[in-house]
């Protein structure tokens, strides 16, 4: 069991990151704007199990080779560059499409989607994965046994804080675009404006360098 006082300092920590937007916070407001409340949700779902899955393979031991290895840590961040690119790239191309979503945006179909490109967003997170990989098991005390379970449990921590934080900045930018939504043209602008926004937020974490 993780003592406390780390337990309320691990939370502290990731609350400072979390809070500040990163890729996951952006990318869930422009699916917000974008598509609506229930499509931000998904994404922060998404979101959340891809930045769990890395708390997994922190657990198991892999995490150390993206803190050491500058070239698995840049393979981790460009595939995640990449992937925001095109979907703001496909964003931008279909930004007159955004009318007739409004409706569409409330049926249950593509939500899986939504989930899987929020997932993937998640898990190729640099930031988070800098985080659970560098700063998460400091706060484990291998004293007490049971590092792995012990950094899954600190892991959750950080997911739920990281729910909470995220589906806020996800349901203020679902509820603005359903008041934006009510100009066809205006929201059309909106959406390309989202899809460059998620253009340069891809091109951003491709040419960020490694801080150690």
């Amino acid at each position: 069991m993780v003592p406390t006082d780390s337990l309320f300092a691990f939370a502290a920590t990731a609350f400072a990151l979390i809070v500040i937007p990163g890729p996951s916070v952006l990318f869930v407001i422009s699916r917000g704007v974008a598509l609506g409340r229930r499509a931000a949700v998904a994404t922060v779902l998404g979101n959340a199990a891809g930045a769990y899955t890395q708390v997994v393979v922190v657990a198991l031991g892999l995490g150390t080779l993206i803190e050491r290895s500058a070239t698995l840590f840049t393979a981790v961040k460009l595939v995640g560059a990449m992937y925001v690119v095109f979907l703001g790239v496909q964003a931008f191309r279909h930004r007159e499409r955004l009318a007739s979503v409004i409706d569409a945006a409330t049926a249950p179909r593509g939500t899986r989607r939504i989930l899987r490109e929020g997932y993937v967003v998640g898990i190729t997170n640099p930031k988070s994965a800098v985080f659970v990989a560098a700063v998460l098991p400091q706060f484990a005390d291998p004293g007490l046994g049971h590092v792995p379970l012990q950094l899954l449990l600190l892991g959750l921590v950080f997911v739920a804080i990281a729910l909470v934080s995220d589906s806020i900045w996800g349901l203020a930018a679902g509820s603005a675009r359903v008041w934006l939504g009510r100009s066809p043209r205006r929201l059309a602008a909106l959406g390309g404006l989202g899809g460059l926004v998620m253009i340069g937020l891809g091109v951003r974490l491709a040419v960020t360098g490694r801080q150690d």
